[in-house]
């Protein structure tokens, strides 16, 4: 069973989603060293674009934006962060622009990218929740995937890295597929 709150205002005690295993809730600027740490962590780095703390803190003010620790239930523990986007989008396209999961192979991503989505589209009731992930990255393709997100093509060596240029592959999932899915 979920438990969708409102994460777009209010207190930020009471900013959660949370499943049976995991809590979001709005991540403190006094975390902003932990969502640093799990960016520039080998098992992540190659996936993640680096922000520095101002662009993080950045978004912990933003209206358009939010930013969320991912919590193991009961301990409380971190173990991953969410960025979102284009809260404010006038055309209700959402940008998933970033999950991190720091203690893999649990489950914790998936049900993340659950809540994610009960939340894009139940409570802020966006037709469209999109992401780009980068090309080499097939366990979350496979993962966005198999949650019904939706290849809609690639942007070909857009982003230069250390290693030379990457592609990003665009996804999305919409309302209607959204409401298709929970249905059945």
């Amino acid at each position: 069973m979920t438990l969708i709150a409102n994460l777009s205002a209010g207190p930020v005690s009471s900013q959660t989603a949370a499943t049976a295993n995991i809590r979001l809730r709005t991540t403190a600027e006094a975390e902003l060293d932990y969502v640093l740490d799990a960016e520039t962590a080998s098992e992540n780095h190659a996936f993640v674009t680096q922000w520095t703390r101002d662009q993080h803190r950045e978004a912990l003010g933003s209206a358009d934006q939010r930013h969320l620790i991912i919590e193991s239930i009961p301990e409380g523990r971190r173990v991953g962060y969410i960025l979102l986007a284009g809260l404010t989008n006038e055309h209700h396209s959402i940008e998933f622009r970033r999950i991190v999961v720091t203690e893999k192979g649990q489950g914790f991503g998936r049900e993340a990218f659950r809540l994610i989505k009960e939340f894009a589209f139940t409570k802020l009731f966006a037709n469209r929740l999109w992401l780009d992930v980068k090309e080499h990255n097939v366990p979350a393709r496979r993962l966005y995937e198999s949650e019904g997100f939706i290849s809609e093509g690639i942007l070909r060596e857009c982003t230069k890295t250390e290693s030379g240029y990457e592609s990003l592959v665009i996804m999305s999932m919409l309302r209607s597929e959204y409401l298709g899915e929970v249905k059945r």
